[in-house]
């Protein structure tokens, strides 16, 4: 059975992530949904739901509100509770935030959705205030079967601090009980609790206390918020008269001040005790995820003109916020690749004509792994907190970078986040140049000329599993050794020996001096093929060698089925060197001179 669910608040912190959760496709949806026991049988009589329900959000402005692709955007007032009352019928659960401090107006909110929903799951906390245990009976009158979410303290609320002018300044959190310890709950395992809930696949007339997997105090909050920015982050303590003016300055009524300063002032002597959810997410992960709302700007490396090594420049720019169909990549690696020194030089702009009007500055990085932080309209995957790779158009030599969500696949986990940078540019080029050029099938004898670069990497190893003889070129003992930890046949010292001929295919990965194209050309049989990814090559006339030059595209399709190869341990990613951010001006200077070899990561 497939529900209709109604999700208020859907733009708000918990709202939006339950959204998603919903949302989700199959192959993104979270361990909790995709691997829940169907306790519905069980414990209540609803039916669980299948497939990906649909999945109303009621919002004030359709227009405004960011939401994911097949999400129906309806229009309300939870005080006008007849603005929506139309628009709902045939919903099967419901998703009720209540965002005041009474429980005034919610009879009139009820009476319209439980004229629908079998279901209602209330968003609720663990201080049970007032307007919200009223809130909880009323939902219990309706008669409707009813789900109670009580988590403790939100990671989220930390985000006040990135609002204090003196955090971004001096680095400095400045509050009273910093010794106040609490097991701080990520928005994400709420929303999974709250879809297994509204889908069916969890028990009804179930109170779910909520907390992280561990107990934290403030200080040790902001000390690890610091870690997640990249800058120490030290408490200050107040006393409790200055906390409550600064708080009630901000806009909080003093009433909820003081029962805030209680519960801390406890919270010192006597932490919330952690409630076990086995995969909640611990608060570290929550900072990760979160750290550019903390920071204002992030570190890139740019080129504002053409020129040599010394044109790349360090920068802070403001972090980019992600757009409709696009998503906001903390970087984990980025890679170097021969072809970005055309680009930094400006030789690009010559021979590519996307290249030619490249608006300047530009931040250097095409290939990019990392995990997603935003996202922003129409996106449903990924997700935050996915991990991911992909090809862009620049941009990834930086801690943040934005990226369309369609050039994007999974990240294999098999290999560090950061080594998986070295698959896009470089494994799309070889997939292309073995099966889409090369056509390359079972017994045909192919030499590739340059195995031991990153593009040589994943050519020897694809050409190995078409069923090809694989002959190697190598120029020194690490590249021959690394041909042949590849699964190459055989290794040939292009400096010293002869290359063989009667090859079906060759495959020249490296930059040919005039003429020497039209020699590799007569090591090919008649009828056979030459792919070269660099210069263009002309046989000799009358040879019959079919000569391609092409440059990659991108092909998402093909990524994926590379991070599966890789998760399979059916292709390896072999990382040479990996360097961080500050270097990668000396990465191009030592590229122009030849002395990098295999492939180089940037580790940011």
């Amino acid at each position: 059975m497939t529900h209709k669910i109604l999700v208020m608040g859907a733009t708000g912190t918990v709202g939006r992530a339950v959204v998603a959760e919903l949302t989700a496709p199959p192959l993104g949806r979270s361990r909790a949904i995709a691997e829940a026991p169907d306790l519905a049988s069980a414990t209540h009589a609803g039916t669980p739901t299948t497939g990906v329900p649909e999945v109303l959000a009621l919002v004030r402005d359709p227009a405004a509100a960011v939401l994911p692709p097949g999400v129906e955007p309806v229009r309300g007032d939870l005080t006008e509770p007849g603005s929506f009352a139309d628009a709902v019928e045939g919903i099967t659960a419901a998703f009720l935030v209540w965002p005041f401090g009474t429980a005034d107006g919610l009879t009139a909110v009820l009476d319209v959705v439980a004229r629908h929903a079998r279901r209602i799951v209330y968003l609720s906390s663990a201080a049970r205030r007032p307007g919200e245990r009223e809130a909880e009976e009323l939902i219990r009158r309706t008669g409707r079967e009813w789900v109670f979410l009580r988590p403790h303290a939100f990671a989220a609320g930390t985000l006040r601090w990135a609002a204090d002018a003196r955090f971004h300044a001096d680095g400095v959190v400045a509050e009273p009980y910093g010794g106040a310890a609490m097991p701080l709950i990520h928005e994400r395992d709420i929303a999974e609790v709250a879809a297994l809930a509204l889908t069916g696949r969890g028990p009804a007339g179930v109170a779910h206390e909520l907390t992280g997997p561990q107990t934290l105090t403030q200080a040790e909050q902001a000390r690890v918020i610091g870690e997640a920015i990249g800058r120490p982050i030290r408490w200050q303590e107040l006393p409790p008269s200055e906390g409550r003016e600064r708080l009630i300055a901000a806009g909080s009524p003093p009433e909820v001040v003081d029962a805030i300063l209680r519960a801390r002032a406890e919270l010192v002597g006597r932490p919330w005790p952690v409630t076990p959810r086995a995969g909640a997410r611990d608060f570290r992960t929550w900072a990760d995820e979160h750290a550019h709302r903390f920071r204002a700007t992030t570190r890139a490396a740019r080129i504002h003109e053409y020129g040599d090594a010394s044109v790349i420049r360090q920068e802070e720019i403001p972090i980019p916020a992600p757009g409709r169909g696009e998503v906001l990549i903390k970087v984990a690696g980025t890679s170097f690749n021969p072809s970005e020194i055309g680009l930094r030089s400006g030789l690009l702009r010559t021979l590519v004509p996307e290249m030619a009007d490249l608006p300047l500055p530009y931040t250097l990085g095409w290939d990019v792994s990392g995990t997603v932080v935003a996202t922003g309209a129409g996106v449903s995957w990924p997700r935050p907190g996915d991990r991911v790779i992909g090809l862009l158009e620049g941009g990834a030599a930086a801690e943040y970078a934005v990226a369309p969500a369609r050039l994007l696949a999974p990240a294999p986990r098999a290999v560090p986040l950061a080594d998986a940078a070295a698959i896009p540019v470089a494994g799309l080029t070889a997939w292309q140049t073995v099966y889409e050029h090369g056509r390359i099938g079972p017994g045909q004898r192919v030499l590739v000329n340059g195995a031991g670069g990153g593009v040589g990497m994943f050519t020897v190893q694809f050409a190995g599993r078409a069923g090809a003889t694989v002959i190697a070129t190598a120029g020194n003992a690490h590249s021959a050794a690394a041909a042949r930890a590849y699964g190459a046949d055989e290794v040939v010292d292009y400096r010293t020996d002869p290359l063989p001929g009667d090859l079906d295919v060759l495959l020249n990965l490296v930059p040919l001096a005039p003429g020497a194209g039209a020699d590799l050309a007569r090591l090919v049989r008649p009828g056979g093929r030459l792919v070269s990814i660099t210069v263009p090559v002309q046989p000799p006339p009358g040879s019959r060698v079919t000569a391609t030059r092409f440059v990659a595209r991108n092909d998402v399709d093909q990524l994926a089925q590379m991070a599966a190869l890789v998760d399979a341990k059916e292709i390896v990613v072999d990382v040479a060197e990996r360097r961080p951010l500050a270097d990668l001006a000396a990465v191009h200077r030592m590229a122009e001179a030849g002395r990098t070899r295999g492939k180089v990561v940037i580790e940011l």
